[in-house]
C-alpha cells in the first residue's frame, strides 16, 4: 500500500539502549522526536520521569507514538484513555533488537506503515494483522497522502465483501487509483457496492465507498486584508453550487502578492491543504485560457486573471478549468481539474518560513521539542559552523548554509532571501535566538530594508534555553530574585553605556549575568566591571564561571568576586555574580548557589 509516513512521530525509550535505536529510527521520519526516561536522557530531545504519564499525555495529544519497549508497557499506559478507535493516533511497540515490530493501535491511520517502515529498516517482522492488509494488501481507509476518505464507516462492510469473495464494484471518476488496482482486491465491473474515486460531491452514498483524489485546484484572489470567512464561505459556496468535493481539494492557489494575506491561509488551513503562490509572469502565461480575462486585474498586479490564471497554472496543459471565476463581495474564486492528480509540492511556490531557532547551551537534552521541530521540517539551515556542528544527524538531507564567527548581517541575509524563495529555513543560534542573538537582527534587516518579497515571508522565533539559564541549573539558583543580563561587548555598544548600565545594575542589588565577558581584543572589561561591583557589594560574593555548557569541555566553578580576572573567561564563558544576599553553600559533597527570595523570612513571620 503507498502513502507517506505520519509526521511528528514520538519515539519513547526506556533504556540506553532503547535511545540508540530510537534515535536511529527517528532520522527515518519526517519532525520525529526522541523522549527518553530521565537517567537514559542523553542523546534524546525531551525526558520523562513517569512513564505511563507521558505516554497517555501523548496519545490524548494525538501524536503517534513509537514505543522501544514490550507492547504490555503501552496497554497497560493507555488502557484508561482508550475510547473512539476513529480518533486514535498510531502506537506501535517495538522490541530493543528491533526484530519484532508491532501495530497496537491505529493501523489504518498509519501504524501498519510505520510498523513496515521499522522493520525495513531494522531487518525485522512487521507484525501486521489488520485483516484487510494482510489479505488484499489494501486498506480503503488509510489512502495515500492527499486522498480523503469521505465516509469511513462503510470502510469496513467493503472489506468484509472483499475479503469474502462477494462482488465489490470499482469506479474511478478522477485520481491515480493504481494503489488499489494494483492490490490483492478482485472488483468486478459494474457492482454494486463500490469503491468511487471521484471529485464530486456524493450525498448518499448508501452502501459504496466514496474516495477523494487531490485532482481540484482552488483559485483564490482577494483585496487586501478581508476576513478569512468571507474567503472560506464564497470557496465553500462555490464548490457546493458545482456538486465538487472540499475532499478533493489538492491546494488553494493565488498570485504571489498574497502570499501574507491570512485569508488565503485560512481557506486552505480550513481544508487542510497546502497554499501555493505564482508570480505574476506565471500567471500571465495562462492569459490564453483564461474565461474572463481582465485589463484592470493586469493593470494592478501584472497579469489577466488571478483566480482562475492560478487555477490554471497549478493543473498544468493537462488540466481544465472546471469553475471560471466567480465574484463575491471582496474575494474571487476559481476551480480547475487535473484528473490524474495534482503534487500539491510541484504547484507554484510556498509561503516562505524563517524560523529563528534557540538551540539553547549544546546538549540535545537541552533543546525544546519545538527546536527540534523546526529543524526537522526545515529544507535550509543556516548558522555559524560551530552551532551546525551541534546538530550533527539532524542535518541529514537538508541544504547547509554555514558562516563564520563576525558574518552576522549575511547570515541573516542568506536566511531571509532563502525563505523569500518560498523554503522552510533554520536560521540557528546558541541559547536563545532573542538574548544577544540573532532575532533582533532580522527584525532590524526586515525594518530597514522594507522589501516586499521579505516582508511576505512568515517569520517564527523559537526560544532555547539561555546560558544563564543553563549556568544557574549547574550551580543551584542564583537567579532567584531579581537579576539583568549586561553585554561587555564594546562593539555594538558604547562603553559608557555599557558602564552606566553595570553601575545601575550595581545600585539596584541585582544578581547580574554577563555576556562576552573577554575576547583576544577585549581584555580589560571584565576587570572595570569587577570594580564597580565591589563599591556596591562584598568582596566574597559568589561568581559563577560557566563554560562550554552542555557541550564537550563544559567548566563551571565557582569564585569570589574579588578572584575575577580576565584569565578566568573568554567569549564562551558566560558569567554570574551575586547579589547582596547571594550565598555559597556546602551540602554533603555538593556546592551550590543561591539567591534567598525571602521565603525562610515569610515562614517565619506566619
Amino acid at each position: 500500500m503507498s502513502g507517506e509516513l505520519p509526521s511528528g512521530v514520538v519515539f519513547v525509550a526506556l533504556t540506553r539502549e532503547g535511545v540508540l535505536l530510537a534515535r536511529r529510527l527517528a532520522k527515518q521520519f519526517p519532525a520525529a522526536s526522541v523522549h527518553a526516561l530521565q537517567r537514559y536522557g542523553e542523546g534524546a530531545d525531551e525526558t520523562f520521569s513517569e512513564t505511563g504519564a507521558h505516554i497517555r499525555g501523548l496519545f490524548s495529544a494525538g501524536t503517534p507514538i513509537v514505543g522501544i519497549c514490550s507492547a504490555g508497557i503501552l496497554v497497560r499506559a493507555l488502557a484508561p484513555v482508550l475510547a473512539d478507535k476513529r480518533g486514535e493516533p498510531p502506537v506501535v511497540a517495538v522490541s530493543e533488537d528491533g526484530n519484532v515490530v508491532v501495530p497496537l493501535l491505529g493501523g489504518h491511520r498509519g501504524a501498519n506503515r510505520i510498523s513496515r517502515t521499522i522493520a525495513e529498516i531494522t531487518g525485522g517482522t512487521a507484525a501486521v494483522t489488520t485483516a484487510g492488509d494482510v489479505a488484499l494488501g489494501l486498506a480503503l481507509d488509510d489512502p495515500p497522502s492527499g486522498w480523503r476518505v469521505a465516509n469511513v464507516d462503510a470502510a469496513k462492510g467493503i472489506a468484509a465483501r472483499l475479503l469474502n469473495g462477494t462482488p465489490v464494484g470499482l469506479r474511478v471518476d478522477a485520481g491515480d487509483a493504481a494503489w488499489i488496482e494494483r492490490s490483492g482486491a478482485a472488483f468486478v465491473a459494474g457492482a454494486t457496492p463500490a469503491v468511487i474515486a471521484t471529485h464530486r460531491h456524493i450525498a448518499e452514498p448508501g452502501e459504496d465507498f466514496i474516495l477523494h483524489p487531490p485532482v481540484l485546484a482552488l483559485g483564490v484572489g482577494c483585496e487586501r486584508g478581508i476576513d478569512a470567512g468571507e474567503m472560506i464561505q464564497l470557496s465553500e459556496s462555490v464548490l457546493a453550487r458545482h456538486g465538487l468535493a472540499s475532499g478533493a481539494v489538492a491546494c488553494v492557489v493565488s498570485i504571489d502578492v498574497k502570499a501574507d494575506e491570512e485569508a488565503v491561509h485560512g481557506l486552505a488551513r480550513r481544508l487542510d491543504v497546502p497554499a501555493r503562490f505564482f508570480s505574476a509572469a506565471d500567471l500571465e502565461k495562462e492569459s490564453p485560457r483564461l474565461a474572463n480575462p481582465s485589463d484592470t486585474v493586469f493593470r494592478e498586479v501584472g497579469c489577466h486573471g488571478v483566480a482562475e490564471g492560478a487555477a490554471l497554472a497549478a493543473v498544468g496543459s493537462a488540466g481544465r478549468l472546471l469553475v471560471e471565476k466567480t465574484v463575491a463581495g471582496r474575494a474571487t474564486c476559481a476551480v480547475a481539474l487535473l484528473p490524474g492528480g495534482i503534487d500539491p509540492a510541484r504547484v507554484g511556490r510556498a509561503r516562505g518560513h524563517l524560523a529563528v531557532v534557540g538551540l539553547g547551551p549544546g546538549a540535545p537534552a537541552w533543546r525544546t521539542p519545538e527546536a527540534t521541530r523546526l529543524i526537522a521540517v526545515a529544507t535550509d539551515v543556516v548558522g555559524l559552523q560551530l552551532y551546525l556542528d551541534l546538530l550533527g544527524d539532524a542535518l541529514a538531507g537538508k541544504q547547509v548554509h554555514a558562516s563564520l564567527l563576525a558574518e552576522e548581517e549575511a547570515r541573516v541575509r542568506k536566511a531571509i532571501s532563502l525563505a523569500a524563495e518560498g523554503k522552510s529555513v533554520a536560521l540557528v543560534s546558541s541559547g536563545d535566538p532573542g538574548i544577544y542573538a540573532l532575532a533582533t537582527l532580522v527584525f532590524e534587516v526586515l525594518e530597514h530594508e522594507n522589501r516586499p518579497e521579505w516582508n511576505r515571508i512568515a517569520v517564527q522565533v523559537a526560544p532555547g534555553v539561555s546560558a544563564l539559564q543553563a549556568a544557574a541549573a549547574r550551580v543551584g539558583a542564583p537567579l532567584g530574585h531579581d537579576f539583568a543580563a549586561i553585554s561587555l561587548s564594546d562593539l555594538l555598544t558604547p562603553w559608557e553605556e555599557i558602564e552606566r548600565r553595570l553601575r545601575a545594575a550595581a545600585a539596584g542589588n541585582f544578581v547580574l549575568a554577563l555576556y562576552n565577558p573577554v575576547s583576544k581584543r577585549r581584555r580589560t572589561q571584565l576587570g572595570r566591571a569587577r570594580d564597580i561591583l565591589l563599591q556596591a557589594r562584598p568582596a566574597a560574593t559568589p561568581v559563577v564561571l560557566a563554560r562550554n555548557l552542555g557541550r564537550e569541555g563544559e567548566d563551571v566553578r565557582t569564585i569570589r568576586l574579588d578572584e575575577l580576572d580576565a584569565d578566568k573567561a573568554d567569549m564562551l564563558t558566560v558569567i554570574l555574580i551575586g547579589n547582596r544576599e547571594t550565598r555559597a553553600i556546602a551540602s554533603g559533597v555538593n556546592r551550590w548557589v543561591y539567591t534567598p527570595r525571602g521565603y525562610a523570612r515569610k515562614a517565619g513571620s506566619s
